[in-house]
């Protein structure tokens, strides 16, 4: 599966060969630019949440993926998950706020979701 936004070169870190990491690289970056257009009081709110949930998908599936056993790898996996989950919901609240369109929310939860689904497959296979 080729992943939008693939073009950076692998630097031989291990997470960069699992398409999950790839995905929620591609999510992040498309939260991003849906935050840019919540207001300019949101910034440090709930625009600030949104990211670093964002953020935090990839970021945990890295940190794990250095991690000596593959049950602490899955911890990291099942933290990525709860991000995941929390993107979702912040979501939610954006569009009840009226900061993000309802289409504009369903693309981003269809992706949250599609990565929720390749975390789930990852640790299966971690733990058996």
């Amino acid at each position: 599966m080729r992943v939008e936004g693939r073009t950076e070169r692998e630097s031989g870190f291990n997470f960069e060969k699992l398409e999950v990491w790839w995905e929620a690289q591609a999510l992040a970056e498309r939260v991003y630019q849906a935050t840019r257009a919540f207001p300019g009081d949101e910034r440090f709110g709930l625009t600030t949440q949104v990211r670093r949930a964002a953020v935090s998908i990839s970021s945990n599936i890295a940190e794990g993926s250095s991690r000596a056993s593959r049950l602490d790898f899955a911890r990291f996996i099942e933290i990525a998950a709860g991000s995941v989950f929390e993107l979702v919901s912040q979501l939610s609240l954006a569009t009840r706020l009226g900061y993000l369109g309802d289409e504009e929310r369903g693309t981003l939860c269809e992706h949250a979701a599609r990565v929720s689904r390749m975390l789930s497959g990852l640790r299966k296979s971690l733990v058996g």
